[in-house]
């Protein structure tokens, strides 16, 4: 059901169409004043707004303008009256969905309040198709004996904790999860528990309000409610800290949380996803992992076998990241027998490098071989030479077969241009 706050100090109007929008089906609530809605805005989400232009206080200009920063998709239906539709005019320019002018029928109000909703359907849809289309690079290729376990796991609405060494496609079977499941057209957010400090998590899960810590100048969403309705992937959740991890086991039991700095209980329609690359139960047993919440995260478990213990599926894994490109058949008898301590991020980044490397249809051994670690057929071996060294040479060699393109050459190695930039200027100097 469509929630729709509905905005307006004149209580004959304001009550009518509360009225004539619940009869259409939607759950609508009416205030007298801006300040009041966009409370009720920031604690939930709501799918429409519709607002007076002229209200003493705060007009409906303030109110838009904080509106779509609460909710940047959220449509606002305007309604002024004729010596203020130049106004209006303006509010669309900053975003108003349409504007209705005094005095309206009702069932005309209903038609364009059924086109606004109509429109951030169709803006959400768009975000989901594009996101698919940015994943499609990277979508899951079937493990034998996993594939129906992960498509029973995405119909159900069950937390699930994948499990795997780094790099074997864990957040990808993650996304395969949500994308199967019925919360598909809804968000699905990553959130890196292992990169943010327990102060910073906890801001990044549950939001915060202004002033809640130096630095909080103003009132900040968290995952947990942006992704309302959806599926939010807790990666590496073993590195929580123990005292967040009491306050995700409240959200996984209750569905409810608080803000950082408030008192205001939110609820959380959200599909929680774990990863991690180390052994929870061990995490447990050794006191650094409630024993509660792992039980709540481990209702269905997904184990994401290392590469080494599929090289059978690597033919179809290089067909999958070639596209229409091929190796020859050293190369990939090379890459079968290699050991892929870096799974599948690392052949795929190997491969990467080897579209870069050679023109041709078919690429060879001699592309290949170099870059496997510890020197797999024959390669140089990594043993003993210091790690600096090794980086240095990875990275001249990239640069040079990337014509000094220096973009293209953090994206093949795995890194970002500017920790690219850093590590260079560091050599220089």
């Amino acid at each position: 059901m469509n929630r729709v706050l509905v905005i307006d100090d004149e209580a004959i109007l304001r009550d009518a169409m509360v009225e004539a929008l619940r009869r259409a089906g939607h759950s609508v609530e009416g205030f007298d004043a801006g300040r009041q809605a966009l409370d009720r805005l920031a604690s939930e989400e709501h799918h429409l707004v519709i607002t007076d232009l002229k209200m003493p206080g705060m007009d409906g200009l303030a109110v838009l303008e904080e509106a779509k920063r609460i909710s940047p998709d959220l449509p606002v239906i305007l309604v002024t009256a004729h010596g203020t539709i130049e106004s209006a005019v303006e509010a669309m320019r900053k975003g108003a969905f349409d504007y209705v002018i005094k005095p309206f029928k009702l069932d005309e109000l209903e038609i364009l309040v059924e086109r606004a909703l109509r429109h951030r359907g169709l803006t959400i849809e768009n975000e989901y198709l594009r996101t698919r289309v940015r994943d499609a690079a990277e979508r899951f290729v079937p493990i034998p004996g996993l594939q129906p376990l992960v498509e029973k796991a995405a119909a159900s609405d069950a937390t699930v904790l994948v499990s795997g060494e780094t790099g074997t496609g864990k957040e990808v079977v993650a996304r395969t999860l949500h994308q199967g499941s019925p919360r598909r057209n809804a968000p699905f957010l990553c959130v890196n528990c292992a990169a943010l400090s327990a102060g910073l998590l906890e801001s990044e899960l549950f939001g915060h309000e202004k002033g809640a810590f130096t630095g909080a100048d103003r009132q900040r969403k968290g995952r947990f409610e942006l992704a309302d309705g959806g599926t939010i992937l807790l990666d590496e959740v073993s590195e929580i800290d123990p005292g967040l991890q009491a306050k995700l086991l409240r959200v996984l039991q209750e569905r409810t949380f608080e803000r950082v700095g408030s008192s205001q209980t939110r609820r959380a329609d959200v599909r929680v996803i774990a990863t991690t690359n180390r052994n929870l139960r061990d995490e447990v047993a050794k006191g650094r992992f409630r024993e509660d919440l792992y039980y709540r995260l481990n209702v269905i478990p997904i184990h994401v076998p290392p590469l080494r213990e599929r090289r059978e599926e690597i033919p179809a894994l290089v067909e999958h990241f070639l596209g229409g490109r091929r190796l020859s058949k050293g190369a990939l008898r090379a890459l079968v027998e290699y050991s892929w301590p870096g799974n599948v991020r690392e052949l795929k980044n190997i491969l990467e490098r080897a579209q870069v490397l050679s023109g041709a249809e078919e690429i060879p051994e001699s592309v290949i071989v170099p870059w496997l670690e510890g020197g797999a057929r024959g390669g140089p071996s990594l043993a003993g030479r210091p790690l600096e060294e090794v980086e240095r040479e990875a990275i001249g060699e990239t640069l040079r077969s990337c014509g000094g393109n220096r973009e293209q050459a953090a994206r093949i190695l795995g890194i970002t241009s500017r920790t690219l930039r850093d590590k260079l200027k560091k050599w220089s100097g």
